[in-house]
């Protein structure tokens, strides 16, 4: 059984497009009953439009062909495309209603953040400075002082700083 299944042509495959595949199409139970007559009509339509396929397929190449020697002789490249196509587009995108409209969001949120920034910086100074007039900052401050006038004595009593 499977012997004869390797060979056989499965009605849902793909035939391939040419004259023999318009000569060996069967009509599907699904489609409308053509007469003989409807039938050599509509293949000979399809082999005229199969012929206008391939010439237009073959027309678009020659094309294609012209174009990149075209091209070539301007000093074109696809990188210098590419470029160019880069640039149109930022050029595009930097124009565009939405780009302006983030832009000028950001740009105010930027000056929102400075703002903000700038007033916690004199916040955190002047806190700070309050800091600093406190008794209890006095007092430390003065007994750092203390502190360091004693070891700076020190220091001058001993030869080359070394204790002994």
């Amino acid at each position: 059984m499977e012997q004869a299944d390797q060979g056989a042509v499965r009605p849902d495959s793909i035939t391939e497009v040419g004259e023999d595949a318009v000569m060996s199409v069967a009509v599907s139970p699904s489609v409308p009953t053509l007469t003989e007559e409807e039938q050599e009509e509509l293949r000979d339509e399809l082999l005229r439009v199969e012929d206008e396929v391939v010439t237009l397929s073959q027309v678009l190449a020659a094309k294609e062909k012209q174009v990149a020697d075209i091209k070539r002789k301007l000093g074109i490249t696809p990188l210098n495309e590419l470029k160019q196509n880069i640039s149109k587009s930022w050029q595009e995108v930097t124009t565009s209603t939405a780009y302006k409209k983030t832009s000028e969001g950001l740009s105010v949120a930027g000056q929102k953040a400075t703002a903000a920034f700038t007033s916690m910086g004199s916040a955190i100074s002047r806190k700070f400075e309050d800091v600093r007039n406190t008794p209890t900052f006095k007092s430390f401050e003065e007994k750092v002082e203390t502190l360091k006038v004693k070891d700076e004595k020190r220091s001058q009593d001993e030869p080359d700083g070394i204790s002994g």
